[in-house]
């Protein structure tokens, strides 16, 4: 089984036992975290299904996960966001994600962002392209940023996660009605939008949307400028010059 296929499997892992509970969302209880983000045993849970895939089939791996931090210090790394959304989750609504990618020597090498109570779920390999499809392991269609758009900030469509000052001036600001419109890097990679930031995060928020608007065609970056996803935040753009024009403008 290769990497990619694994990811896809440790997913749809999480993503069935999510679903469990989100049919059972009355007798959830809610944690707040430190960073006052929300967490329920469902995040936990979706989390250990996770890893026990991953586990049993690369024991020699590293995990780090949102909820249970990281196992192991290979030179792989596993890196599981596993309901991308809780809030949202805990409201009824069906925009949550998981979220596996797989870190290879510092370098995202695959990547798996599904949403399970849509069906739908994105992937990716480094060097093989993106792909959209149902959340199962059936194979998908190709998925790229739009060739047409612009690379210039004024008519771009942007998406902001949450409202940036100061970047709403120069472009056209949208609020996607696509009914999977969580997480901006999937409009980029699927050409719904231009650009896209989210203005917060962790390494498991960005590692695997960061591969697959890449192998879309796409280019990403901290606010940094740094290319590989880490915390703070984050910038999906349909061109490697949108996306520099961008990181201008922010800062």
């Amino acid at each position: 089984m290769d990497d990619l296929e694994l990811a896809r499997r440790a997913a749809l892992a999480g993503g069935a036992v999510g679903l469990r509970y989100a049919q059972a969302l009355a007798e959830l209880p809610r944690e707040v975290k430190a960073d006052g983000s929300v967490v329920t045993e469902a995040d936990r849970a979706v989390e250990s299904a996770i890893r026990e895939v991953l586990a049993d089939v690369r024991p020699g791996d590293a995990i780090l996960g949102e909820e249970g931090g990281q196992t192991g210090d290979a030179r792989r790394r596993w890196i599981i966001d596993p309901i991308d959304g809780t809030a949202l989750f805990v409201a009824g609504d069906d925009r949550w994600l998981v979220l596996v990618a797989l870190e290879e020597a510092g370098e995202i090498v695959a990547a798996v962002a599904a949403l399970p109570a849509q069906g739908v779920s994105f992937w990716a390999a480094r060097g093989a392209g993106a792909f959209a499809g149902a959340c199962d392991l059936e194979p998908g269609r190709r998925i790229t940023v739009d060739p047409n758009g612009p690379d210039i900030l004024p008519g771009s469509r942007l998406g902001i996660l949450p409202v940036v000052t100061g970047l709403q001036a120069p472009l056209v600001a949208v609020t996607p009605p696509l009914p999977w419109a969580l997480h901006p890097g999937l409009l980029v990679a699927s050409g719904e939008l231009d650009l896209a930031v989210q203005t917060g995060g962790q390494i498991w928020d960005f590692a695997a949307t960061s591969l697959i608007v890449t192998e879309a065609g796409g280019s990403y970056s901290g606010v940094a400028g740094d290319i590989r996803p880490g915390a703070g935040a984050s910038v999906y753009a349909r061109s490697e010059k949108l996306r520099l024009e961008a990181l201008n403008v922010l800062a």
